[in-house]
């Protein structure tokens, strides 16, 4: 049987890995053999990486923005799976855990306080002295009190005075250092002398009185460097069960501060020998001898009126829940203020 001839490619495909080659003797173009008898292409990664790489060269910055969307996606998603599940509370432990704090919380300064704080500057003590003898100046003098050889003069309804303490307040009303007080409290004596919040003491002179609302003006000779004046509001503001705070020196005690609600309005008192007081202020802040002229405010701190009387049917000058205060419209315009 005739040997066969061996077949030999023509093909110029440089050998691929993999492939086995023969190369003939004479210069013959060498055979490149697919082990698998077929044509290798690329391979599958190759493919994909040849796509990528021109995608990503024609549309890079919209690339760049898909990816990282993507990538912020996969990341939600992964923190979705793996986050705990919200604690859930019931109505019993929201309403616990509120209380706790409001319980827990400081307690904020009261109305009566914030209302002191304001008007405190601005209080004046107003002492009476007879003679140069009474003058503190010259010595510590003890006041008066009522006794069984000195009761107190008046009827129920006479209003109180400081005759038997010689302790009075004020209350300035301007940077000049001008003070309103009582009458009663000013005009009962001969000599007057003033003692500011600061400390610092003043004779005084009466420069206008008003007899018909019991207030007078008076005007120290010596004035604080800093002077705080109190600031004026309105009584037409006022209603019954609206807060007001009393600050005075009831028997010499004080500064002192007392609370409690307007009681009334426009109300009237008779006075023994003198022409009633009209358009009173009632209230329940507790008052007794000390606090006359004194300033009384409202829970801005701002004066409506000028404590200028009590009542007590038990005949004593002692508070028994009936406080009468002239309206700072008069009061004001006594002194030729204007407290609108």
């Amino acid at each position: 049987m005739a040997r066969r001839r061996p077949l030999y490619s023509r093909s110029q495909r440089p050998r691929s890995a993999g492939s086995s080659a023969f190369t003939p003797q004479g210069g013959a173009t060498p055979v490149y053999l697919d082990p698998y008898n077929e044509t290798r292409g690329p391979t599958l990664r190759q493919r994909i990486g040849g796509w990528w790489h021109g995608l990503y060269s024609r549309h890079q910055g919209p690339v760049l923005v898909a990816s990282g969307a993507l990538v912020t996606i996969l990341l939600i998603g992964a923190y979705d799976l793996i986050a705990p599940d919200p604690q859930r509370i019931t109505d019993w432990q929201f309403t616990t855990a509120v209380n706790k704090v409001v319980d827990e919380r400081p307690r904020g300064a009261s109305v009566e306080s914030m209302a002191y704080a304001t008007i405190i500057p601005s209080v004046v003590r107003v002492d009476g002295y007879g003679d140069e003898a009474d003058d503190p100046s010259t010595g510590p003098t003890e006041p008066k009190a009522p006794t069984a050889e000195n009761p107190p003069e008046g009827n129920l309804q006479e209003d109180f005075h400081e005759e038997f303490t010689a302790v009075g307040t004020g209350v300035v009303i301007d940077e000049q250092g001008t003070i309103l007080t009582n009458l009663h409290v000013a005009g009962a004596a001969k000599r007057l002398r003033v003692t500011f919040a600061d400390g610092s003491e003043s004779p005084a002179m009466m420069v206008g009185a008003r007899p018909e609302s019991d207030l007078a003006v008076i005007r120290p000779f010596n004035v604080p460097d800093e002077v705080h004046p109190a600031t004026l509001a309105s009584s037409a503001s006022l209603n019954p069960g609206d807060a007001v705070v009393a600050v005075g020196f009831p028997f010499g005690i004080g500064p002192s501060a007392s609370a409690g609600v307007v009681s009334g309005l426009e109300r009237s008192l008779a006075q023994e020998g003198r022409a009633a007081l009209q358009n009173l202020i009632q209230f329940d802040a507790a008052a007794n001898p000390g606090n006359s002229g004194g300033p009384l405010v409202n829970a801005d701190g701002e004066v409506v009126g000028i404590v200028t009387a009590i009542l007590n049917p038990s005949g004593l000058r002692t508070f028994a829940g009936i406080g009468f205060a002239v309206p700072i419209e008069s009061a004001a315009s006594a002194a030729g203020e204007n407290p609108l």
